[in-house]
C-alpha cells in the first residue's frame, strides 16, 4: 500500500474524537485507508444491500453488534444511523470507537450537522498527491497531467482512459440519480464535459446552462451536486483590503486533472502538449495539489485567486495569519518577463501590507529567484507545503 500523508493526522484526531469521519470522491482510497489504520475494527460496507436493509430496520440492534466501535463504509446510505451513533457515543467517554466513511457530502455532513456534532472529526481525502506516489521520479508532465492521480490508475496500472470513462458512467448512474433527480443522464455528462472546457475560468452559470440546454437554476443544482462529489470546486476571489474593481466571480477547477483530461476527449499525454486547455491543466495540477496539502493536515483550504477589472490576476492568493502570499501559475518550460506581470503588479498594491515572497510554478524543471520572487519547478510542489 502507497502511505498516504494524511495518515498522521487521522492518528491524532481519534485520540480527541468518539468518531471519524473520513470523506472523500469514490475510488480516493478511503476504505484501504481506514482499514489499514485500524486493522482491528470489524469492517461494515452500507453498500452491501443485506446490511443496509438491516441497519434500516433495526438500527439499534445493528449497532449493539457493533457497540465496541466499526468501519461503517458509506454510511450516508443509513441516514437513520446519525441519531443512534449519538446515543452509542454518549454512552461511552471512549474515544476513536467508529470510523464513517461516505463519497457524498450531502448525507454525509447533514447527518453529522444534525446529530453528531462535536463527537466526530471530519477529514477529507482526495485522490494521490504528486508528492505520494512519484517522489520526484515522475514521468513527464504531460503523462502526469493525463493519468491524473485516483489510486486504482496506479495501484492496478489500469488504462486511464478506459478507467475514467467507467468512473464517470458509475458515478453519474449511481451517485446523480440517488443525489437528485436527473431524468437525461446524457444531458448531465454534456454538462460536465462542459465544465471541463471551462477549467481556470471564471463561472459564468448563464453562459454555462445555455450551453449545456438547461435552466440557470438546473446548471446551479449541477455544480452543487459535483461539488458535493468532489468532482470539481471553486476558487474564490480574494477581495478584501484592495479597491472595488475587483472580480468577484469564483473559478472553477477539477480535483483531478485525470478525469478532466478524459472529459475533454483527450486520448493519450502527447496531445496534452499542443492542447488549448494545456495552461489551465496545468494550473488546475498545482491548485489542486496546494488543495490536498491542506487537506492531508485536516485542515480546510486558505486559497483564493485575485483579479481586477482590467485582467490584472494572481492565479493564487494564499491567506496567512502573517499576511498573504502571491502564486502565479505557468506552464511554460522557460521563463520569460511575462510570467511576473500579475505577480509584479499585485505586489505594487500590496506593497504597504509587506506580502511574504512571491511564488511562481513553472513546467520547467530548475529553481530560481528573481528579487522577491521564487521560482519552483513543478516538481517540487512539496516545498509548498510549509506555506500553507
Amino acid at each position: 500500500m502507497i502511505k498516504r500523508e494524511i495518515e498522521p493526522i487521522i492518528k491524532e484526531l481519534v485520540r480527541g474524537y468518539p468518531a471519524l469521519a473520513l470523506t472523500g470522491p469514490r475510488q480516493s482510497g478511503k476504505t484501504t485507508l481506514a482499514k489499514y489504520v485500524f486493522p482491528d475494527k470489524p469492517y461494515v460496507s452500507l453498500e452491501n444491500p443485506d446490511l443496509r436493509e438491516l441497519a434500516l430496520q433495526d438500527p439499534r440492534g445493528f449497532l449493539e453488534k457493533y457497540r465496541a466501535g466499526a468501519i461503517f463504509d458509506e454510511i450516508q446510505n443509513c441516514p437513520a444511523l446519525f441519531s443512534y451513533l449519538q446515543e452509542v457515543m454518549d454512552s461511552s467517554s471512549e474515544m476513536g470507537r467508529f470510523v464513517l466513511t461516505g463519497s457524498r457530502q450531502f448525507g454525509l455532513l447533514s447527518g453529522i450537522t444534525q446529530s453528531l456534532a462535536g463527537r466526530i472529526a471530519m477529514i477529507q481525502l482526495l485522490p494521490f498527491g504528486y508528492s505520494e506516489i512519484y517522489c520526484g521520479k515522475s514521468p513527464g508532465l504531460q503523462e502526469t497531467l493525463f493519468r491524473g492521480f485516483y489510486p486504482p490508475v496506479h495501484d492496478r496500472r489500469l488504462n486511464p482512459a478506459a478507467w475514467y470513462a467507467n468512473y464517470i458512467q458509475t458515478y453519474i448512474e449511481r451517485d446523480v440519480r440517488k443525489m437528485m433527480d436527473v431524468r437525461d443522464l446524457n444531458m448531465f455528462q454534456r454538462f460536465v464535459r462542459l465544465c471541463a472546457g471551462r477549467v481556470g475560468q471564471l463561472m459564468n452559470l448563464s453562459q454555462l446552462a445555455t450551453d449545456a440546454g438547461i435552466t440557470h437554476n438546473t446548471a446551479r443544482a449541477w455544480i452543487s451536486i459535483l461539488e458535493a462529489s468532489y468532482i470539481v470546486f471553486l476558487l474564490q476571489p480574494h477581495h478584501r483590503n484592495f479597491n472595488k474593481r475587483i472580480i468577484k466571480t469564483p473559478k472553477l477547477y477539477f480535483y483531478d486533472t485525470g478525469l478532466a483530461c478524459w472529459l475533454l476527449a483527450i486520448q493519450n499525454a502527447d496531445q496534452i502538449m499542443t492542447h488549448p486547455q494545456r495552461g489551465a491543466l496545468f494550473e488546475n495540477f498545482v491548485i489542486s495539489e496546494m488543495v490536498k496539502m491542506r487537506f492531508n493536515r485536516g485542515a480546510a483550504p486558505n486559497l483564493y485567486f485575485w483579479r481586477d477589472r482590467a485582467g490584472n490576476e494572481v492565479d493564487v492568493i494564499i491567506e496567512k495569519a502573517d499576511g498573504l502570499v502571491p502564486v502565479e501559475i505557468k506552464s511554460g518550460q522557460t521563463l520569460n518577463s511575462d510570467f511576473f506581470k500579475g505577480i509584479d503588479h499585485w505586489l505594487e498594491l500590496a506593497a504597504l501590507r509587506q506580502p511574504s515572497h512571491a511564488w511562481l510554478v513553472y513546467g520547467g524543471e530548475e529553481n530560481h529567484r528573481r528579487d522577491q520572487t521564487r521560482i519552483l519547478s513543478w516538481r517540487d510542489l512539496k516545498l509548498l507545503n510549509d506555506l500553507l
